[in-house]
């Protein structure tokens, strides 16, 4: 049976507006795990050459990959890649586990307008992680950092 809501189809809500914010969450959440990986790694590799490069006749690049780390680290911490992948894939699961309570007419949508409640939870989850985001990048602008 297809509930509606204010000519909202069910399907049409968990479709479109659901399964559609838990795709964004998670997609966004695995690109800033990706690049955060990526950097670290590069970041702690290069921090693990450079004292073997003090007993190498290569000294002179000693700057230059000291350099490379200050980069890396920088990005890191502007990109916020870590915040935000934690983020992402908390709103990405909380988002599923909404969904899933729904599925299953598991407590608290199993009542008769269960659907006027998922709507208001999904829709607290995602303001919930707008506002967050908004006070984090009002707070990195003031320090200097850039998300999303």
């Amino acid at each position: 049976m297809n509930t509606t809501l204010n000519g909202m189809i069910e399907k049409d809500y968990l479709t479109d507006r659901l399964d559609d914010q838990i795709r964004w969450y998670s997609s966004k959440s695995s690109k800033c795990k990706k690049w955060f990986l990526i950097m670290r790694t590069f970041e702690i590799t290069i921090a693990a050459i450079i004292p073997v490069l003090f007993y190498l006749p290569v000294k002179s690049s000693i700057p230059f990959l000291s350099a490379i780390i200050i980069i890396l680290v920088s990005l890191i911490s502007l990109f916020k890649f870590h915040e935000n992948w934690l983020l992402y894939r908390t709103t990405s699961e909380s988002l599923k586990h909404e969904k899933y309570l729904y599925l299953t007419n598991t407590k608290p949508y199993n009542r008769e307008n269960k659907l006027v409640i998922l709507v208001q939870n999904v829709e607290e989850i995602i303001s919930s992680e707008n506002s967050l985001w908004k006070q984090k990048t009002l707070s990195n602008n003031n320090e200097g950092g850039l998300s999303r």
